[in-house]
């Protein structure tokens, strides 16, 4: 075992895969039969080598202290592939087969490459030295000939919703998407992503189902208010212009105060748009009692890198961006293997939770959505879904729509056996979307998702 003593759980180790498929072939290499020099030590390393379609066995090792990270000689593009899923399952679940032991030769390279880029990174120049120094005036140019061009494509798309409700709603279902893909193909001609990404969520409202008209008008709503916001971003207080920018598609590093934290790591799931796929990771601070976000990304193919084991606590340094009501964090240092040390955040009843949402949409009028964790609810079927209702059956929160479809859904029913439980997820205005869940009396969390 590591020097915390914690091994993860099946469930923690499946939560890293990239997909069902990887899910499934690890599982398939999480005996001991493929697997030879498998060990482990208490600095949170674990490593083997795992029998192939070749003559030479796959090199595999894993930092479960460092975010965790992953290194295997096999070709795939998955982080984590086949083979460290299969080791951390193996890790899991049989300790006979993955003792304490001397790291070989072939891991220890890598793992002390990793601890050195971690100590250049502490030290000055963030290990980045001997780059050039940034020209301030140029990127000062760069970002008003940027400005410009959003500005352009706003006034572009303000004319095109402005078309719209002139010829009527009726005529977006006619139109099909293909209207709606080349406006957001003009949207990145201008550099405005965010934009993009609103314009293609708009033409896929009319075939929705019944009341598409009316989502249709809310979302063009919405877009007309982030376009006036952009079109007068000097008029806007400073919090709120820093969160208009971030829709829009405008980044900004990390430069927060940052916070140090043992971190409980609540939810993590993946969304893919086709081209890229974002990874949301839900924390919440022990000490500070914050909520953060941390966001993952994967090109085409691959995914995210950062992964952390749902349920479990990690030592870390998070560092917050800038914005009103934002939650979005960088983790910028990390000490330690993730731990189990039960607990979970302190919940809210549903009134509760319903405030805190328009409080933060006071902040931020485009969130779709805000973390909230429910004490004391019992998931009960209603005549279109599910819904979380008050022990005391006086409120209740419906479930979202794309949420009734999980698998987690039944296993929340299940834990829950009709008594009340601790709920941890995304509270919207299409309902709450449940993501992890601890039952009555208990500190393990059980993912949802």
């Amino acid at each position: 075992m590591n020097q915390q003593g914690v091994r993860w759980t099946s469930e923690q180790v499946l939560a890293l895969a990239p997909d069902d498929a990887s899910r499934r072939a690890g599982n398939k290499l999480s005996g001991p039969g493929p697997w030879s020099g498998a060990g482990c030590s208490g600095s949170g390393a674990v490593w083997g080598l795992c029998k192939g379609s070749g003559s030479r066995p796959y090199q595999t090792v894993v930092d479960t202290a460092g975010g965790p990270a992953y290194k295997c000689s096999c070709p795939s593009r998955k982080f984590p592939c086949k083979h460290a899923l299969g080791l951390l399952l193996l890790w899991a679940s049989d300790g006979a087969a993955v003792q304490d032991a001397a790291a070989p030769e072939w891991a220890e390279q890598w793992l002390e490459g990793r601890r050195q880029r971690a100590a250049g990174r502490d030290g000055k120049g963030g290990g980045r030295g001997g780059g050039k120094p940034a020209d301030p005036e140029a990127s000062r140019r760069r970002a008003e000939r940027r400005a410009e061009r959003i500005t352009a494509g706003a006034g572009e798309l303000e004319q095109r919703l402005a078309d719209l409700l002139r010829s009527g709603l009726a005529t977006a279902e006619q139109s099909g998407y293909g209207l709606w893909e080349e406006t957001a193909a003009r949207m990145v001609d201008a550099q405005a992503p965010g934009l993009a990404a609103r314009v293609r969520e708009l033409g896929a409202v009319p075939g929705s189902g019944a009341g598409w008209p009316v989502r249709l008008l809310e979302e063009c709503a919405l877009l007309h208010l982030l376009n006036a916001a952009w079109l007068g971003l000097d008029r806007l207080p400073d919090p709120l212009a820093a969160v208009v920018r971030s829709r829009v598609g405008l980044s900004s590093p990390a430069a927060g105060e940052p916070v140090r934290d043992r971190w409980l790591v609540l939810a993590q799931y993946d969304s893919a748009d086709g081209k890229i796929t974002t990874r949301r990771i839900w924390l919440h601070g022990r000490e500070s009692g914050r909520t953060a976000l941390l966001l993952s990304f994967g090109a085409p193919g691959r995914a995210p890198q950062l992964a952390l084991p749902v349920g479990l606590t990690v030592q870390a340094v998070l560092t917050p961006y800038g914005g009103a009501g934002q939650l979005r964090a960088e983790l910028t240092e990390t000490a330690g293997a993730p731990v189990q040390d039960g607990g979970r955040p302190p919940g809210e009843p549903v009134t509760s939770a319903v405030e805190a949402y328009g409080r933060a949409l006071r902040d931020d009028p485009w969130l779709e959505s805000w973390p909230v964790t429910l004490r004391d609810v019992i998931p009960v079927p209603a005549d279109e879904g599910w819904q979380l209702a008050d022990a005391d059956g006086e409120l209740a929160l419906p479930v979202a729509p794309d949420a009734l479809s999980r698998p987690g859904l039944l296993r929340l029913a299940a834990v829950s056996g009709g008594r009340p439980v601790a709920v941890f997820g995304e509270a919207g205005h299409r309902g709450f979307s449940p993501l992890a869940v601890w039952p009555e009396g208990a500190s393990e969390t059980v993912p949802l998702i």
